[in-house]
């Protein structure tokens, strides 16, 4: 199964460049088996998540106290009935799902304005009564339609909802995602296009999750992109390109400055790995990752 349609299906299941290699290696050769014995001491400039998804076969349970002992403090793209998990191990969900219908069918659609008022209305008491403050949405995929339209069709149906995650101060956040290699035709893939859709929306409960890997596919300029656009940006995912694995010596970005950009805009929320472990030990991956970006 192909890392997009692992995510996609966990998804449907809710609707129903020397010194670059130089420093990752030296980052790289200091990460091993043995430190997931201990727990890490970060240095707090960066508020570590995971995405669950990425780790389906290792249990829920383990990677939670494996997250714990890295200094890791959220598991995300989790759903209500993993919530209590979480709180137990001392973790939430920085971005949580449990809303909505799916990559493919969003707010870009009229048509699927009143079943997504209605899923996302049922998903917000239950957010603030876990503690949480964020949920993911999608603009759904163009089939045809232009910018412009997507833009007023995806504003119309979010405004329908901004009073109600506005009095449970709950933020919801569009994911900009790749259309050209994971996610063929969907319609938020370019950050000016959500920068514009925040403006229309008009609200702050409106935001944009920055996924780094989508957007150095679609559009490059990460670290200005970041910079130019960090008020519209309330969170960030991780992920190697090309491939989606590991944010090591092994791919083209260089992940260090891209967190020192955004801890330098200000940023105080989380940033997520939303990468595809190759390596047999896929916990030392994520325990690497997490270092890398602890700058």
């Amino acid at each position: 199964m192909t890392p997009q349609s692992s995510r996609r299906s966990a998804l449907k299941k809710i609707a129903a460049s020397t010194a670059f290699i130089s420093a990752a290696t030296s980052l790289s050769n200091r990460i091993n088996a043995s430190d997931m014995a201990t727990s890490s001491v970060l240095k707090g400039k960066i508020n570590h998540s995971v995405c669950r998804w990425c780790y389906d076969k290792v249990p829920f349970e383990d990677l939670c106290k494996a997250s714990k002992e890295m200094g890791i403090q959220s598991v995300e793209l989790t759903g209500p009935e993993e919530w209590p998990i979480l709180k137990k191990h001392g973790l939430t969900s920085a971005m949580p799902w449990g809303a909505g219908m799916g990559i493919e069918k969003g707010f870009n659609d009229p048509k699927n304005h009143d079943a997504l008022v209605a899923s996302y209305e049922q998903i917000f008491p239950k957010l603030v009564n876990a503690g949480l403050d964020k949920i993911i949405c999608f603009s759904g995929n163009r089939n045809g339609m232009d910018n412009e339209t997507g833009i007023k069709n995806c504003a119309a149906g979010l405004k329908k909802l901004m009073k109600s995650a506005e009095k449970h101060k709950v933020t919801m956040v569009m994911e900009l995602l790749n259309s050209k290699v994971n996610h063929k035709d969907y319609m938020c893939d370019h950050t000016a296009w959500g920068v514009e859709l925040c403006k229309a929306v008009g609200s702050e409960n409106f935001k944009l999750l920055y996924d780094i890997y989508h957007m150095q596919i679609m559009e490059g300029d990460v670290i200005r992109t970041i910079k130019e656009s960090h008020p519209y940006i309330a969170h960030y995912h991780t992920g190697g390109v090309p491939g989606r694995n590991e944010i090591d010596e092994t791919q083209e970005l260089y992940y260090p400055a891209i967190m020192k950009a955004i801890v330098d805009t200000g940023y105080k929320g989380f940033v997520a790995q939303e990468f595809i472990p190759k390596r047999e030990d896929k916990l030392a991956s994520l325990k690497q990752g997490v270092m890398i970006c602890d700058i």
